[in-house]
């Protein structure tokens, strides 16, 4: 198996200031308790691709709500290597949970990023029979999995990323 990546934990500064941003009645001794409850993503087996990221909190979302967490994880990996993270297939099967964004997109230079590279989920109860999902802290939510990608023969890309969603296109 070809290992090409790492998981850590983003610092507990950048975890509280994201925190903060998303759940701002949040008392500092909680967000400490849930950053020091912070689970690195792993596979449930060998044979599994994705790598199950774990809810830091408990949350429950009605038909038709959305949540923006963020995972306090980051991930280092090889150059020519994504990160793509999806709903855990059960969720999306039983309830239609499904990210905001389609795919999240975790490419290696987000890593450097001035927010460490911190990862953040978006998810919506899409659900069309009326189904409450109810996530409990430490149970999977999203899965990543990893995928090598090439580039076109005339490809001269060389900005640096600093930032997050939207960033590589904003010198264009």
């Amino acid at each position: 198996m070809n290992r090409i990546a790492k998981f850590h934990k983003v610092s507990f500064h950048q975890f509280e200031e994201s925190w903060k941003e998303e759940f701002p009645d949040t008392l500092p001794e909680e967000i400490q308790e849930i950053y020091d409850g912070i689970e690195l993503p792993r596979r449930a087996t060998k044979g599994s691709a994705g790598y199950d990221f774990f809810s830091p909190v408990d949350f429950e979302l009605k038909p038709g709500e959305t949540v923006k967490i963020p995972t306090g994880i980051r991930v280092s990996m090889r150059e020519d290597w994504v990160l793509c993270i999806f709903p855990r297939s059960g969720l999306g099967f039983k309830y239609r949970l499904q990210m905001n964004n389609t795919v999240g997109i975790i490419d290696s230079d987000y890593y450097f990023s001035d927010n460490e590279g911190h990862i953040f989920v978006k998810l919506t109860n899409d659900t069309n029979e009326e189904r409450t999902i109810s996530i409990v802290q430490g149970s999977g939510m999203v899965q990543g999995i990893f995928f090598q990608y090439g580039i076109t023969e005339d490809d001269h890309a060389n900005e640096v990323r600093n930032g997050g969603f939207g960033s590589t296109t904003k010198n264009q």
